[in-house]
């Protein structure tokens, strides 16, 4: 008996030792496919001494009569990259590789090359760059991400402040977090404890076969150091913005012409339904796919395409994702009974021209997003507003005292992003309703609330 405890002790130890040992060769493996991205970016910062321009004492002693109001600063980043096909195509952070001039990659073999920029998306923070390679290049192959459970042991792999092939493991803590940067942008984390610090952003995070199932992107911490909360954005996420980055430099998300929200205890007591899963349809959008199809305000939207619907944020992002063109099957509750309804998905281009039409009809006026020239004309620290380009005599806005050249800097409380999330806004409102617009007189430079009536 004792022999055999033995035996069975020895055979469990070898086991383990050679389970960690295939396992360790495993890392090493995956480890060639994760590179050490080096930026160089320049930026425009206000010069510090500006205000002292008109200083005799510093005219004199300092021989600056003209002073630039701006001067470009260098500044050098760090970062990981993820080589997700043999030609060399590598997937890594939007905070990583979007502004830079110059980017250099190293591989794990030591082998350096010059990376170039082939597509950004800000909304989800992701980049992809290209090198070129006379042999092919190892890569990691993607999982999907949304079978990864909770509670799942995950590696992360990168270069946190600058030492390569570092790695690091532990858990998924939670799936779906959401509004961690921006409440406006596409972003459906996955939350682990997998150590990430400065550096690891844009490096795998991997499961236990070796298959990315996240990008890691960002930390929450007040120390500045991973303080066992990092972010990932998931692979299928990820790679559904690097396929559409690699084949047309930009990301081509769908749309469907509805405003949601989620279920509140109230609106499902109401509505006398138990689950408080799906997403509320507010309002519909005349014209989109959404309408055609016979969707309705208080529809209730369960599956789409087959996937069952958590909340609102979880349909926006599902939608973003459909690429433009394809046909979905939805399933929306109405009046306490399902019902299955399908339309085709436009694409985001494709509504931002019905939208400016629609909000044309409805403010009597044409906008479009500030670029960086008007930004410094009007003093702006970035291209965060709208600027009129035209209004109709009797227009609402007209009617409201904007005119031509005058900005708008907010809506109802939130601060302008961009064009397309204006136009969806307003395109969504009913008949009648009145928007408050913080807006910039072109002619003063005054800034003050306006309050418009939609048509």
């Amino acid at each position: 008996m004792e022999k055999c405890l033995i035996f069975f002790f020895f055979l469990i130890s070898s086991l383990i030792f050679l389970s960690s040992h295939t396992q360790a060769e495993r890392v090493i493996d995956l480890s060639t496919a994760v590179v050490h991205i080096e930026v160089t970016e320049r930026k425009e910062v206000p010069n510090p001494f500006l205000p002292f321009q008109t200083d005799p004492f510093f005219r004199r002693f300092f021989g600056l009569p003209n002073m630039p109001k701006k001067f470009k600063q260098e500044i050098k980043g760090v970062g990981s990259g993820i080589i997700i096909d043999r030609t060399g195509h590598i997937l890594s952070n939007y905070h990583v590789a979007g502004g830079a001039e110059k980017i250099e990659v190293l591989l794990s073999d030591g082998r350096k090359f010059e990376g170039k920029l082939i597509g950004t998306d800000q909304k989800t923070d992701l980049a992809v760059i290209k090198i070129s390679s006379d042999t092919p290049l190892p890569f990691l192959t993607f999982g999907d991400s949304d079978k990864v459970e909770v509670g799942e042991w995950v590696v992360a792999i990168g270069h946190p402040r600058g030492l390569d092939q570092t790695v690091t493991h532990g858990i998924i803590s939670a799936k779906h977090r959401r509004g961690i940067l921006d409440p406006s942008t596409y972003q459906d984390f996955l939350q682990t404890d997998a150590a990430i610090n400065p550096g690891n952003s844009g490096g795998p995070l991997l499961n236990l076969k070796g298959e990315v199932i996240g990008v890691n992107a960002a930390i929450a911490t007040e120390s500045g150091g991973f303080e066992g909360i990092g972010f990932a954005i998931p692979s299928n996420m990820a790679m559904h913005v690097a396929k559409s980055l690699i084949a047309h430099g930009k990301v081509e998300r769908g749309w469907i012409g509805v405003t949601v929200q989620d279920i509140e205890q109230e609106t499902a007591n109401s509505l006398g339904i138990k689950s408080r899963k799906g997403a509320l349809v507010v309002e519909v959008i005349r014209g989109g796919p959404a309408e055609k199809a016979g969707i309705k305000k208080n529809d209730i939207v369960l599956f789409y395409d087959g996937r069952e619907i958590e909340d609102s944020e979880d349909l926006r992002n599902r939608v973003a994702s459909t690429n433009p063109g394809s046909s979905v099957k939805v399933r929306i509750l109405r009046n306490g009974k399902e019902e299955e309804v399908t339309f085709k998905v436009l694409s985001t281009d494709g509504a931002l021209k019905l939208l400016e039409r629609l909000v044309k009809e409805r403010l009597g006026a044409e906008l479009r997003q500030v670029d960086e020239k008007d930004a410094e004309r009007y003093g702006l620290q970035d291209t965060r507003a709208l600027i009129i380009i035209s209004t109709e005599p009797k227009g609402p806005f007209a009617q409201a005292g904007l005119e031509a050249k005058d900005l708008i800097l907010a809506y109802d409380g939130q601060a302008v992003s961009d064009l397309e999330g204006f136009v969806q806004y307003v395109a969504s409102l009913p008949l009648a309703k009145r928007v408050t617009l913080l807006a910039l007189d072109h002619r003063t430079g005054n800034m003050g609330y306006v309050d418009v009536t939609l048509r």
